[in-house]
């Protein structure tokens, strides 16, 4: 599976992208059950706040799926996603 974030907005309006394939990584469960639980989450709007993160993610597996959150309705397993994702 792998994973492509890119990050938009905030108070600078810096872009950060970041990439990853799941296969190989020694967290590879956690990572593949967090980017599973996104499609069963209501994450928000998506709408973005001013000086506020915009998320987008594109999972590509058997099939494409893109995200879209909004800084403000992240939770804890979605934030660390992102940061594993980013970092």
């Amino acid at each position: 599976m792998i994973v492509s974030v890119t990050r938009s907005g905030g108070f600078a309006g810096l872009i950060q992208q970041g990439e990853l394939d799941t296969t190989g990584q020694p967290d590879a469960d956690r990572l593949e059950a967090a980017v599973r639980a996104l499609g069963a989450k209501d994450l928000g709007s998506g709408r973005p706040q001013p000086d506020r993160y915009v998320y987008r993610l594109e999972v590509q597996d058997a099939d494409t799926t893109i995200h879209t959150v909004a800084e403000q309705d992240l939770d804890e397993t979605t934030a660390w996603l992102l940061d594993r994702v980013l970092g």
